[in-house]
């Protein structure tokens, strides 16, 4: 379905803050969307149509929410901002597909809310997300992720590279692992700080995270291997030997860690962001079957 490019004006933002006697809340991280052309990319990188059912989280003023509405069959929209509701409200009333749910989406009991809004259908996840809880909401998603097919959201820019990283490059870590083996990840487009009011201090990235169905490599125990890789990544300065040695519960020593890397044609001198998913899969099945 097409869409006009259309958002809310800077100045009509600050009117309708006004109105209701409101201010951006920073504790919150409110940056409200004002450019349409981030929307439009927005709702084209989820693939909505009549049939969609779209879970927002953040919908804010409902710039975003408006948009979602004309294109999906069905938007549930989890806001926190109690004081923001009476706009929110007014600017999605036309739409008779849109439920609002004042809460946090990290107290929601996530996998019991898409159960009773959408029954079994697939659900499509859009948001715009406080860069200050944008990780533990992302991981949310991903850890609760039954019934959820994709993720699009819009997120700081320095995140967003971190989560599309390669191994290898400086931006690669635990958090790009955690979220790799859970999800093929594209970033759609940069956004720059003259996209939101306030203007935020940062650029952002939106960006999609479409759902595997099966992690990207088989492991024998999916608790050590996110041991594995969050002792790899606790010292980066140091060799993945000399930063996992001292991690909890791997049930190796440092010499027969050293021995098992030998094995699979790995120095000791190895740091933890030069090893691909695939190595630290076989370094934790490696160390699961004790073939040192």
């Amino acid at each position: 379905m097409m869409m006009k490019e259309r958002a809310f004006s800077k100045q009509s933002v600050r009117r309708q803050l006004a109105g209701e006697g409101l201010k951006p809340k920073k504790g919150l991280g409110q940056n409200f969307l004002t450019d349409g052309s981030v929307l439009l990319d927005i709702v084209e990188a989820a693939e909505l149509d009549e049939e969609s059912c779209v879970l927002e989280i953040g919908p804010g003023m409902g710039v975003l929410t408006r948009e979602l509405a004309k294109c999906a069959g069905k938007v549930v929209a989890v806001e926190i901002d109690t004081t923001i509701l009476p706009i929110l409200e007014k600017n999605v009333a036309e739409f008779s597909n849109v439920t609002i749910i004042n809460q946090d989406i990290l107290k929601v009991d996530l996998p019991l809310l898409l159960q009773e809004h959408f029954g079994n259908r697939p659900v499509k996840v859009i948001a715009n997300l406080p860069y200050y809880i944008t990780t533990p909401i992302i991981m949310k998603l991903l850890e609760e992720s039954k019934g959820i097919a994709s993720i699009v959201v819009m997120i700081q820019r320095e995140v967003a590279d971190r989560l599309a990283a390669e191994a290898g490059s400086k931006d690669f870590g635990a958090i790009t692992l955690s979220v790799q083996y859970r999800a093929d990840v594209r970033k759609v487009r940069d956004v720059s700080p003259e996209c939101f009011e306030p203007v935020p201090k940062v650029w952002s990235s939106v960006i999609e995270l479409s759902i595997r169905e099966n992690p990207p490599v088989q492991v024998e125990d999916e608790g050590l291997f996110f041991r594995l890789i969050k002792g790899a990544f606790a010292q980066r300065r140091k060799t993945f030997l000399n930063s996992v040695s001292g991690t909890a519960g791997l049930g190796v020593t440092k010499e027969e860690l050293k021995e098992l890397l030998l094995q699979l044609g790995l120095g000791e001198s190895v740091r933890g962001e030069s090893l691909s998913i695939e190595q630290f899969a076989q370094i934790s099945d490696g160390i699961c079957r004790k073939i040192v």
